[in-house]
This record gives C-alpha cells, sequence and structure tokens, in this order.
C-alpha cells in the first residue's frame, strides 16, 4: 500500500512538473500567434463555447452563469493557467461553424467523440464514457425499454435537434413519430406532460434527470445502446493548448477529480 501511494505521488509530481514547464514554454517562447497561424488575436481570456442545455455537464441559468461536470474542469484549468473564462453560448445544430466564427478556445458540456466534428476542432483526451438509453415517464413501465419496442409507428420519440440525440434517433427510429425539439431543457415538460413517449439520450443525463423529474424513468442505464467517448474540443492546430488541456485532465483523472464532479452531479 506504501508503495502504491508513493508510486501515485511520483506520478502526480510528474504530471504538475509537465503543466507547469509547458505553462513557461507557452508564455516565454515566441507569441502564440506565431506558433500557431489559425489562432484568433492574442488575448488572455480563454473563450469556452457551450450550448449550456445539457446537464449534468453544462447548463445554464439564462444569465450567463453556468455550472456543471465539464464547466468545472475549464474553470479548474483556467484557474490553473491564470487566464479569464468567457462562456460563449452555441446551440448543438450550429456548433460547426460557431466554434471558429467565435473564435472559441475550447467548446465543452457532455460533448461525443465524433469523427464529423474532427473537421472544425481537434479532441483532446477522453475523461469519460457514456451511452444512449431511453427516459420515459414511470407509468409506461418497461415499454420502452428496447430500440424494437420505441421504433414503432404508433410511438413519440423526442430529440433535440442538432445533436447526437437527433442523429441516433433518425438511425434507429425510421418508422417511429420523431418530434425535433429546439432546446434540451423544456424537452422533458413534453415527456411528463404526455406529449411525447421517450426521448434517448446519454445516460448520465437520464439520471440527471430523474431526479429533478421523478415522473420520469431512465431505462438501464448501466448497459445502454452504444458506447462512446466524452471529450473537450479544441482548437484546431493548437499543440501548446492541447497539451495543457490533456495534462490537465490526466492530473483530474488520476487524483479522482473527475470522478468526485460526476459523484456530486448523478451520485
Amino acid at each position: 500500500m506504501l508503495g502504491q501511494r508513493v508510486f501515485a505521488a511520483a506520478r502526480l509530481r510528474r504530471i504538475a512538473a509537465f503543466v507547469i514547464g509547458s505553462t513557461a514554454l507557452a508564455s516565454t517562447a515566441v507569441p502564440a500567434a506565431a506558433q500557431e497561424p489559425d489562432a484568433p488575436a492574442v488575448t488572455n481570456e480563454l473563450r469556452v463555447c457551450t450550448p449550456g442545455d445539457y446537464p449534468p455537464y453544462s447548463v445554464t441559468d439564462g444569465a450567463g452563469e453556468y455550472r456543471g461536470i465539464d464547466i468545472e474542469l475549464i474553470r479548474g484549468f483556467a484557474d490553473l493557467m491564470r487566464r479569464p473564462v468567457a462562456f460563449v453560448p452555441v446551440t448543438w445544430a450550429t456548433l460547426a461553424t460557431d466554434f471558429a466564427s467565435k473564435q472559441c478556445d475550447v467548446a465543452v458540456g457532455g460533448i461525443s467523440d465524433l469523427p464529423a466534428r474532427r473537421t472544425f476542432a481537434d479532441f483532446s483526451i477522453s475523461y469519460g464514457t457514456d451511452g444512449k438509453t431511453p427516459i420515459t415517464r414511470r407509468a409506461n413501465g418497461a415499454d420502452y425499454s428496447t430500440i424494437e419496442q420505441i421504433n414503432q409507428p404508433d410511438v413519440r420519440v423526442i430529440a433535440n435537434r442538432g445533436g447526437t440525440n437527433e442523429t441516433f434517433a433518425r438511425a434507429n427510429f425510421p418508422d417511429a413519430q420523431l418530434t425535433l425539439w429546439p432546446d434540451n431543457l423544456t424537452l422533458f415538460d413534453e415527456l411528463e406532460q404526455g406529449r411525447a413517449d421517450v426521448f434517448v439520450t446519454d445516460a448520465v443525463e437520464g439520471r440527471y434527470r430523474v431526479r429533478e423529474h421523478p415522473g420520469l424513468q431512465v431505462m438501464h442505464p448501466q448497459s445502454p445502446f452504444d458506447s462512446f467517448q466524452k471529450v473537450l474540443l479544441l482548437r484546431k492546430n493548437a499543440p501548446a493548448l492541447a497539451a495543457l488541456v490533456n495534462a490537465w485532465l490526466v492530473a483530474q483523472l488520476a487524483t479522482g477529480g473527475v470522478d468526485r464532479a460526476f459523484a456530486e452531479w448523478i451520485g
């Protein structure tokens, strides 16, 4: 046990040394704009794109304040870098165009590792694994537990527009009645009020949402339909930024920071 603690401490010291050394290199070498031709105008501000409608990863109060697992991670990184954070609101449908046009350094909010997103951003290392699973009213019992049960002409599926939930619904429920909802916050009211039967979303979000909506249930969150990695999006061609963000995530994974954030939000 003592040997394990010594090994862990040595590993953390190496991670800390890497972060500190990379920070010094980034701040004392040639200007960032010279290192990274595609970088936005030089500023100390860390610009963070986020839809802000996907708890427990990122959610906004509508007045510019954000909370969530990804928000805690990126705030911790910004504090370490001594950079103020500017959150930039975007939507899932416009993320691909907004990320560059709004000069964001990072995008957060429960973002899945999809090949299509590599066309406009680089990816951090993965900090978590998730998968799609159904949410429905408790009164429905196990009626919508499987893809086969959901993919029926009389089943009303709802999905938020522009993200992986819409993509999954279109691919797997072609025979069902699909409604695309403009946001991921008021969507759950449609389920509770019986205007939709089922919503298939990330299992982590499902576990969080049923705590807020006791009339809803998340089906088999431990055995989702698929599996994918959660990442942060990074400005393209920015190796110094990528090295720093990845070192921060490695440190948070090694010290249990990521696990504590998930436990706080979903138990």
